[in-house]
């Protein structure tokens, strides 16, 4: 079995979920039932491949003008709820961590593994782990907005193992999403993609401490 020096995690849907859409439509007066359906669609749309093709995350405005595009559909329902959605659900801040995010990263850290968080993402994440007490558990952020690069471009990958000091060889890339996770499989990294589940239950993380 390999012997991996660092962990690499990405953020969204991996580590962190997102406030629910759907609750804030329905909030705004949207039927609960129409807004879970439709909040489910938008989010569906926003990994399908043309969707990431648009490279929203490269730029802080690329990614507010993505966004927003995809919140159309939202947005004929209720007036200004394009703009809601992006505050309310889009912006790191306002995520929340699984439950295992915690204990697996403290584990992580007891071993001795370097642990790394890897996004497409359009602001600064170190702020939201130290939100919720989890900055101390890890050693760098590579950030897709910074370099004007998106997973799965290789470079970005390999200037994450950069900056924790360690060949792609020795790296364990943790993710939910086939096409921008799975492309650190081309710098040399193993890959452990995990299925989705509801927010607020376990994401399943106990894996990576068996791999790692």
């Amino acid at each position: 079995m390999i012997r991996f020096e660092a962990v690499l995690f990405d953020f969204g849907d991996t580590l962190f979920h997102s406030p629910s859409g759907a609750d804030v439509m329905a909030e705004a007066g949207v039927d609960p039932e129409v807004a879970e359906r439709l909040w489910a669609e938008i989010w569906a749309s926003s990994k399908a491949p043309e969707a990431l093709a648009r490279g929203r995350d490269r730029t802080p405005e690329l990614h507010a003008s993505e966004w927003r595009r995809l919140f159309a559909p939202a947005e004929q329902l209720v007036p200004g709820m394009a703009a809601l959605l992006y505050e309310r659900v889009l912006l790191p801040l306002h995520w929340t961590p699984y439950p295992d995010t915690e204990p697996v990263l403290r584990e992580l850290r007891q071993r001795g593994a370097r642990v790394g968080v890897i996004s497409n993402i359009a602001s600064p994440l170190r702020p939201v782990f130290a939100r919720h007490r989890l900055a101390d558990y890890v050693d760098s952020y590579t950030h897709s907005y910074e370099h004007a690069l998106e997973k799965p471009d290789q470079q970005l990958f390999r200037l994450a193992a950069e900056r924790l000091g360690a060949e792609p060889e020795r790296v364990l890339m943790v993710g939910d999403n086939h096409l921008a996770d799975g492309g650190a499989v081309l710098v040399g990294m193993t890959v452990l993609l995990l299925p989705m589940v509801k927010p607020g239950e376990e994401r399943g993380l106990a894996a990576v401490l068996k791999l790692a």
